[in-house]
């Protein structure tokens, strides 16, 4: 399975996510893409998208898309706070649906 982190979402957040293949958006280096074209491409690559955007639900259509996109909810995007979903993230990511916005941490 390939993840791809958002360039809200610490990268170093990866280094806590096993079983999975994890790239950043800086890696692709697809950095200032706005979020419809950065699903576009994304789902070409990977089965998954993590960010911490809450808007992007409602900025863009996901159902058109197949990728799984996945909105962590913590107080903060450090990576502190973020660590603290990957019990959730971890069960989540692997049966996360394409086109679905799929919610952690509310």
């Amino acid at each position: 399975m390939r993840v791809l982190l958002d360039e809200c979402v610490d990268a170093r957040l990866a280094a806590h996510l096993t079983g999975v293949e994890v790239r950043t958006v800086h890696d692709e280096g697809w950095t200032g893409i706005s979020n419809g074209a950065l699903l576009a491409r994304a789902q070409e690559k990977f089965d998954v998208f993590l960010t911490v955007d809450r808007n992007l639900a409602f900025q863009q259509h996901v159902p058109k898309f197949r990728i799984a996109v996945v909105v962590m909810h913590c107080t903060t995007n450090r990576l502190s706070d973020l660590v603290t979903l990957v019990p959730a993230l971890q069960h989540t990511i692997p049966n996360a649906p394409a086109g679905v916005v799929t919610e952690v941490g509310r």
